[in-house]
């Protein structure tokens, strides 16, 4: 073993299923402290170099959007995690890479701006874009040679001509044009009839970059602390095609062992180990005959999945807790020392 973190308690096909059988609220995703806040500061740096002062709040939910007239951003929860952007990849066989979630950011920041100062009760706004209230089209007839409209967004189903889709989303993709720095949209639409939608937008956010917005707060949609649902459930997939790969997977076990707690004074078990991490140790080596390293792997594993978990003892029954964790820390061992694994 050539440490904790690259054992077979930690291999990707065991940190996967772990994943897939935990609900998404569980998870700890944040976007503050994450690799996502670095994104959403260059955002509100570019927001700066034009000179606007709103800068959009954001938060984590099941897509990207903003709610209907909100000035709020939604990114996908699995965009704030290394792991769960590769089983976004498994799974859909696609997930955004810097540059594309910088796309996605301006995009939305745009319908941020909508919103926020109501853009689209302008009285030019129905001439230049449309009407705001049409209809939202989920299905349409693309126009990929159309010079009405700027190309921003790769989307799948209609390649660069997402702007056709709706009057919104036609002010979005200009706007995040505009935005972008170095994208030269002067120089690269001039001959396109879409020129006079890029300078009508410079237009109105110099007239309202100056002045507070009109709303900046509203209701959020189906925020990442809400979605009580399995990651399994949001690809409605099956974990089980994985579960023989996950030799160190013991999430069920400690389940087992320690049933959830929902309410009087408790202590948490992985504080539980932590205080008694020599004692434990020192049995598991006698029994076993394990090397040190392989003991430190086998507790470092109860102690990070009992915290991810947020399993529980009983403040009376502390005692009988650590000797439930010791009889279960001895069987991972016994199994570990003869199998090279842990029993599925």
């Amino acid at each position: 073993m050539d440490g904790c973190k690259d054992s077979r308690f930690n291999n990707w096909q065991t940190v996967r299923y772990e994943l897939l059988n935990t609900r998404i609220s569980d998870l700890g995703l944040r976007i503050e402290g994450g690799r996502l806040e670095p994104l959403v500061l260059h955002l509100y740096g570019e927001l700066a170099a034009k000179k606007l002062k709103f800068r959009p709040a954001v938060y984590l939910t099941d897509t990207w959007g903003c709610p209907d007239r909100v000035p709020l951003i939604g990114i996908p929860f699995f965009l704030a995690d290394e792991r769960l952007m590769r089983i976004e990849e498994e799974q859909t066989g696609d997930v955004e890479d810097v540059r594309k979630t910088m796309m996605f950011l301006r995009h939305e920041a745009a319908h941020a701006f909508n919103y926020a100062y109501k853009l689209w009760e302008f009285p030019e706004w129905d001439e230049v874009f449309g009407s705001f209230d049409l209809p939202y089209r989920e299905v349409f007839k693309p126009r990929p040679a159309s010079r009405n409209f700027v190309r921003h967004l790769y989307v799948e189903e209609y390649g660069r001509s997402y702007a056709q889709k709706h009057p919104d989303e036609d002010f979005a993709e200009t706007f995040a044009v505009w935005l972008t720095p170095r994208s030269g949209w002067r120089r690269k639409y001039r001959f396109w009839p879409v020129i006079e939608k890029l300078n009508c937008v410079d237009r109105w956010i110099c007239d309202v970059r100056n002045k507070p917005p009109a709303r900046t707060t509203g209701q959020i949609l189906n925020p990442v602390e809400r979605m009580n649902i399995l990651l399994v459930d949001h690809y409605g997939a099956s974990a089980e095609q994985y579960r023989a790969a996950a030799q160190g997977y013991l999430d069920d076990r400690l389940r087992e062992v320690f049933p959830r707690i929902s309410r009087g004074r408790t202590l948490a078990l992985n504080s539980l180990l932590k205080k008694h991490r020599q004692r434990l140790a020192d049995r598991l080596r006698s029994m076993s005959g394990l090397l040190d390293l392989e003991v430190t792997a086998i507790l470092d594993k109860l102690e990070e999945r009992s915290q991810a978990l947020k399993v529980k003892v009983f403040e009376e029954q502390v005692e009988a807790g650590l000797v439930d964790a010791a009889a279960l820390a001895s069987a991972l061992a016994m199994e570990f020392a003869f199998t090279g694994r842990l029993a599925r």
